[in-house]
């Protein structure tokens, strides 16, 4: 059965009237019936009555019709749902990141775009090792975006959207001795014990080796080596260690597990930000706003953290 003749035979039952329907309808008698005979062959029945009023409904007729509401539904949710799908408030979509940028960039883009596409799923997987594990998922279609640390990235057959840049800082227990100077060398944080994220293990131990190196010094101690942002800041807020990690996630823990930024003098840590997607191949609405919303975010966070002196 034709959608279209279904929906004229719905105006042809609500008129009960031939020419009063076609006149409805825009259509002239002779289309609207020869609409008609297309449906009822379909049907392999009579679908209508002629009197000397107009048409009455025959049995099959009444069912049809019954069932027109409920097309008329599915057609309209069908409409809409494209719509959602076309604008980007609606569909799936999978994302990879890093733990480091999942802490400071995604919690906000993401409620920002579930505020505003309530019926959106966000997929999300969160690997603890590096770009370089998650740009060949991406290359093979199993993943959508990828918004993580662009150093060292290879993109062949990826577009690389830079976000910013993460400030990197070393941070202590409030009641730590460094915590309480106003100035700390790297000599200084050289003698202490190291807890770290196994996500960011090799670029804060490559870092700080490379700066420890750079002054003399011994590379860094590491006591404690985990796939556990929350777990590294906690254990650092009750011991002695120190820990290496974005600005911005220790300053959202700090007040709670009583942390404190150890400023280091004339050394400063950053890693540029990236969202990537594949080149040349379909980017889906939803996609597209994620990325805008990513842009705008990264421009608020990045701003307030390099005007931030805390």
């Amino acid at each position: 059965m034709d959608l279209r003749d279904i929906e004229y035979f719905a105006v042809l039952a609500e008129h009960r009237h031939v020419g009063r329907a076609a006149e409805a309808l825009g259509l002239g008698q002779p289309a609207l019936s020869m609409s008609l005979r297309r449906l009822e062959r379909s049907a392999q029945t009579k679908l209508v009555r002629r009197t000397p009023k107009g048409v009455e409904l025959t049995a099959v007729g009444a069912a049809l019709l019954s069932h027109v509401h409920k097309l008329r539904l599915a057609r309209d949710d069908l409409a809409r749902e494209v719509a959602d799908l076309a604008n980007g408030s609606a569909g799936q979509l999978r994302i990879g990141a890093g733990g480091a940028t999942a802490e400071v960039l995604l919690p906000e883009a993401c409620g920002a775009l579930l505020k505003d596409a309530p019926n959106v799923v966000l997929n999300i997987t969160i690997n603890s090792n590096s770009t370089a594990v998650l740009l060949p998922v991406l290359r093979g279609g199993d993943l959508d975006l990828v918004v993580n640390h662009a150093r060292h990235a290879v993109t062949e057959g990826l577009t690389q959207e830079s976000l910013g840049e993460d400030e990197f800082v070393v941070y202590a227990a409030a009641d730590h001795r460094l915590a309480k100077r106003k100035s700390v060398t790297v000599a200084d944080i050289a003698q202490e014990r190291w807890a770290m994220t196994e996500a960011s293990a090799f670029y804060s131990n490559q870092s700080l080796r490379t700066v420890f190196a750079d002054h003399g010094l011994p590379p860094p101690s590491i006591a404690l080596l985990s796939t556990g942002g929350h777990l590294n800041r906690s254990t650092v807020a009750s011991t002695n260690l120190l820990g290496f990690a974005t600005k911005r996630a220790v300053q959202a823990f700090a007040p709670h597990l009583r942390l404190k930024i150890i400023p280091v003098k004339d050394v400063k840590w950053s890693r540029p930000v990236a969202v990537f997607y594949r080149k040349d191949a379909y980017l889906s609405p939803l996609a597209r706003r994620f990325i805008e919303i990513l842009r705008s975010t990264a421009r608020n966070i990045y701003n307030e953290q390099r005007h931030d002196k805390c």
